[in-house]
């Protein structure tokens, strides 16, 4: 799956002002790419799904650290493939140091893989049915500073009231919400980063 997403411009000027979280390279990488852009490809938005699953507990660093072994461990990330893991594969997981080998979280990446193709069967694609709960539009907030940042909202529990009634796993309303950000439903950059005016 080609992963490029929209380029950010020149960020290599030393006073380009970020969102305070992302101070490492790869971070910024992020950042300055990805995070906030909106995003309507369902291998993607599965893929942020587990990687934010993945994540509770643990820095998003480690995650973005680990995310290329997490694409090859999950099939690209394609849901039909990684539903049909057995539990011979599951253990080939767990004792893949690329990625967070925690049974839990593994078993319920194969199992959410199950439950996107039911969503996908019902509204036609996993893209459909999550952005509904922004009615099909990115949200801008305007936040100054990252205390004003919420950690959820009434439509990330929505999100995660309904995902777990479909049976999802690790989808927290906290979880929803940084899914949300990852992926463009929420523009949660502050004013003062150079990317807040560039995502549209």
């Amino acid at each position: 799956m080609a992963m490029t997403r929209p380029d950010a411009g020149n960020t290599n000027q030393k006073k380009v002002k970020r969102c305070p979280w992302a101070v490492s390279e790869l971070g910024m990488a992020y950042h300055d790419h990805e995070w906030g852009v909106p995003a309507h490809d369902d291998r993607l938005l599965f893929e942020f799904l587990i990687l934010e699953g993945a994540q509770a507990g643990l820095s998003w660093e480690t995650i973005l650290k680990k995310r290329a072994a997490y694409r090859l461990a999950f099939a690209g990330f394609d849901p039909a493939r990684v539903a049909r893991f057995d539990e011979r594969r599951i253990q080939r997981l767990l004792a893949n140091p690329g990625i967070v080998r925690n049974r839990l979280k593994v078993s319920s990446a194969v199992e959410n893989a199950k439950r996107v193709l039911k969503v996908q069967d019902e509204f036609g694609s996993l893209d459909a049915f999550l952005w509904r709960f922004v009615d099909g539009q990115p949200k801008r907030n305007a936040w100054r500073t990252m205390s004003q940042v919420p950690a959820r909202t009434s439509q990330s529990d929505a999100m995660s009231r309904e995902l777990a009634r479909r049976g999802f796993r690790f989808v927290g309303p906290t979880i929803c919400y940084a899914f949300m950000q990852a992926v463009g439903m929420v523009n949660d950059h502050l004013v003062n980063c150079f990317r807040y005016t560039h995502i549209r």
